[in-house]
């Protein structure tokens, strides 16, 4: 695939600057399936989906070990990422259910299932949720054999499991527990095992000596009063959370919970209390939230138009379907700013923000994020009230005139890695005064949503 750098004199000379020039009209879009980067962006490598789910699309990644573990909508893909230039997969299990979200530790994977099926096999069926005998919930297979993935265990919850957040156990706890933070949403009436109101989350207690002893351990609820509901312009009313990202270290989380951001105090595992809460009337669906690494800020994703939208184009503007950075105070989420990628997106791509993680520098604040088709965009928001991009990598319209685009992008040990709906694996590699001394920061493990710390030679534990 031809891979093209914009010419344009003023956008060179804006990442020269440490930032992004808005592109002077919607002319700029580039031409269908072409990659386009910022000048200090390369493209490394892009490995198709392999073959028996190359006909469903990506979604979430992990990574442990030198592996990335890619969900997809029919199951999911491992690969060997040790040497990026010669990354390959290694296996892939065939496993269908929305997202398939991701969530990898030790020799356990435990991936998310948030559509009714007729059971919980990976031979299921899709079957209304209006039938007692559907299921949906937490699949968990054992990864001890790379190649040879074994489906070990499945945990039936509430509405399903739109997505999860592994959380480790505290002190001595550790070594013997994690626990699965459940978001799940949209209960109705008819559905038995998805009654309203919903509010809450589910929370599965996972003995690391017993898999297969895993189960429903707690259900707190984080709405008692119920959540934003009226709020005009809501993709949908609060019933739960959409995403929740864990800070365990610090005894923190962040839910991105539908009309609702929400800071939990999660010092007692099983029973988190909401410390803070916020609404935003720009806000369409609150969807995913990424700490600093002091934890003094929160980045909160609008989902506008549900991920199906061009919400990047220029009648929408530039605070809608955008990111929200807050400080964290003592008074609790302090609004700063909006951050939105500063290209304009063709009306035929979908684009909004999405799944991100962040860059490891020391004593900045650097985010790589998901755009769908707006590709994935690395911004500084060390100054909250005034982010700004410095770097991009994404794929003009498709020919076919359809979505897709990059569903999540990662930074891990030195390079990017970011999911396509439909072009499989991307590997990235960005060059800049910024983030210069970040691939010297590495970890074993990388699951985003359980946020670590990371300090000049290593990053969390384990």
């Amino acid at each position: 695939m031809l891979t093209l750098r914009r010419s344009l004199v003023a956008a060179a000379a804006a990442v020269a600057l440490g930032a992004m020039a808005m592109p002077a009209s919607a002319a700029d879009i580039p031409p269908a399936d072409t990659v386009v980067t910022s000048p200090n962006v390369s493209h490394v490598l892009n490995i198709p989906k392999p073959a028996p789910i190359a006909g469903t699309i990506n979604t979430d990644i992990a990574f442990q070990s030198g592996y990335a573990y890619v969900g997809n909508y029919g199951g999911f893909s491992i690969y060997d990422v040790r040497d990026p230039k010669q990354a390959k997969p290694v296996s892939s299990v065939v496993c269908p259910g929305s997202q398939m979200d991701v969530t990898v530790y030790g020799n356990l994977l435990f991936t998310a299932v948030d559509s009714s099926r007729s059971d919980d096999s990976c031979n299921s069926t899709a079957l209304s949720a209006d039938h007692k005998e559907a299921w949906e919930g937490v699949r968990i297979f054992d990864i001890t054999d790379k190649a040879a993935p074994k489906y070990i265990k499945s945990v039936e919850t509430n509405c399903g499991s739109h997505t999860l957040t592994l959380v480790p156990g505290k002190g001595r706890d550790r070594r013997h527990n994690v626990y699965l933070y459940v978001s799940s949403y949209n209960p109705a009436a008819n559905f038995p095992d998805c009654q309203p109101p919903h509010d809450k989350i589910s929370i599965i207690k996972v003995p690391l000596d017993d898999p297969t002893a895993a189960a429903v351990a707690a259900t707190p609820v984080v709405f008692p009063d119920g959540g934003n509901e009226t709020q005009p312009g809501l993709l949908l009313p609060t019933s739960g959370c959409h995403d929740i990202t864990a800070y365990a270290e610090k005894d923190i989380a962040a839910g991105a919970c539908m009309g609702d951001g929400v800071l939990f105090d999660i010092s007692d595992r099983l029973n988190p209390k909401v410390t803070a809460r916020v609404t935003d009337p720009n806000f369409a669906f609150w969807h995913s939230a990424t700490f600093s690494n002091d934890a003094r800020k929160v980045v909160f994703t609008d989902e506008l138009g549900g991920g199906g939208a061009a919400t990047c184009n220029e009648a929408t503007g530039p605070n809608r379907g955008a990111d929200a950075i807050y400080d964290v105070t003592r008074r609790g989420l302090v609004f700063k700013s909006y951050f939105k990628i500063p290209r304009y997106q063709a009306d035929s791509e979908n684009c909004v923000a999405h799944n991100g993680s962040l860059i490891p520098v020391k004593g900045k604040d650097i985010m790589v994020q998901a755009w769908y088709m707006g590709g994935v965009s690395i911004w500084d928001f060390t100054d909250s009230s005034k982010p700004r991009e410095i770097g991009y990598f994404e794929r003009g319209p498709r020919a076919d005139g359809s979505g897709g685009g990059i569903w999540s992008a990662y930074y891990y040990n030195g390079n990017i890695y970011a999911a396509d709906f439909h072009q499989g694996l991307d590997i990235i590699t960005i060059d800049d005064p910024l983030v210069r001394g970040a691939d010297r920061v590495r970890t074993d493990r990388l699951n985003v949503q359980t946020q670590e710390s990371y300090r000049g030679g290593g990053w969390g534990h384990d």
